[in-house]
């Protein structure tokens, strides 16, 4: 068998990038053209929502408090012989509403939720039973796709605010405790620079990141070949590009808000 040379590796590799790049489009597609179905099976949307959400959030909120805690230690420590304290508030929520709460949020949930969707789907893909609703007259997206879909744009949002009250909160309990600060300073600052256009921007990228991790679970749930062995390749493959779309799809975003 011939040796591929590095130029016929590169190729392969560009050529598949960009396959995939359309066969995301595709799917992405199918789940638009099928929306208008969704409240006939609203039942598999809402089970859904509980296992992104629900199940989530108890994980979501003990990273979200510890993102708060070291949000506020690291700004004071800048802040020190520099700015005024006052600002400690302003700084931390900023920094956790803006950015902080929704990437961290939509990374714990990429790892947990978008390996729990590739693993079913996959394990659903190599046993054939994709195979047996489409040969039962039954669309895979609109059972599947759509409901997880749904599920991760309104559920991620809600997960980011969550996120966004428990990290400054931790932000809050580490200044009175540990720094020395009053609440009344930390939450005067806090509403000193705050603008409707920083929450806004932050739910955006919420609702971007909950559709990047349930499109890329889906889509690699559904490329599952191999048996067992593919269903973990499928599993690391979807949560690695979730993790990159979700920073790359951040910078994206905060460019056209805050740029």
């Amino acid at each position: 068998m011939k040796k591929k040379n590095f130029f016929e590796i590169i190729g392969e590799k560009t050529l598949r990038f960009f396959e995939g790049i359309g066969e995301v489009a595709i799917l992405l597609k199918d789940i638009f053209i099928t929306l208008p179905k969704v409240f006939r099976n609203f039942h598999l949307t809402t089970q859904q929502m509980l296992f992104m959400g629900v199940s989530s959030l108890p994980l979501v909120l003990i990273t979200s408090i510890f993102t708060g805690g070291v949000s506020a230690v690291q700004a004071a420590y800048q802040f020190s012989d520099y700015v005024p304290m006052r600002y400690l508030g302003t700084a931390v929520g900023k920094a956790v509403v803006i950015e902080l709460g929704p990437v961290l949020t939509a990374l714990v949930v990429a790892g947990r939720v978008g390996a729990g969707i590739a693993a079913e789907l996959g394990t659903m893909k190599v046993t054939e039973q994709i195979d047996a609703l489409e040969t039962l007259a039954l669309n895979p997206i609109r059972f599947l796709v759509v409901p997880r879909f749904l599920s991760g744009i309104f559920m991620l949002p809600v997960l980011t605010i969550f996120s966004d009250f428990v990290a400054i909160l931790g932000g809050l309990g580490v200044s009175v405790f540990l720094l020395g600060i009053s609440s009344y300073t930390f939450l005067n600052g806090l509403k000193l620079f705050f603008h409707t256009r920083d929450l806004i921007g932050g739910l955006v990228k919420a609702v971007v990141f909950g559709g990047i991790i349930a499109t890329m679970g889906c889509y690699h749930g559904f490329k599952t070949q191999g048996g067992a062995e593919g269903v973990g390749k499928s599993t690391t493959r979807a949560v690695v590009f979730s993790s990159v779309l979700i920073l790359i799809s951040d910078y994206v975003i905060a460019s056209i808000f805050f740029g």
